[in-house]
């Protein structure tokens, strides 16, 4: 099974199981990783922010148009920025390593 290494906001690793066919998002809430997905993967806000590290960031799709447009919300947005939702893992991501930014911006709270 593919693995995958989350880097919290304190710089602490985490090393996970990551099934294919789940997204980053999903593989974060299993294992209760502090990653928000306030629109529970739907595309429609930047809160699963994650940056993936430079030397993983080639294997992976590339970013739709409508993932481009919610990551310029994102808060911290680097040039290996990806929503977690829209990676999916698979045995090519195996290894993969993904950082959380330092906060997020919901835009979808009332304000």
């Amino acid at each position: 099974m593919p693995k995958i290494t989350f880097i919290d906001r304190d710089g602490a690793r985490i090393d996970v199981d990551a099934p294919n066919g789940l997204s980053v998002l999903e593989i974060a809430h299993k294992n209760k990783i502090d990653l928000e997905g306030a629109c529970e993967g739907s595309l429609a806000c930047s809160t699963c922010h994650v940056v993936v590290d430079p030397d993983h960031y080639d294997r992976l799709a590339e970013a739709s148009e409508d993932e481009e447009d919610m990551l310029d919300l994102a808060f911290g947005l680097t040039h290996t920025s990806r929503l977690g939702c829209q990676i999916i893992m698979s045995d090519k991501l195996d290894g993969l390593v993904v950082s959380l930014p330092a906060a997020t911006r919901n835009m979808m709270v009332d304000k």
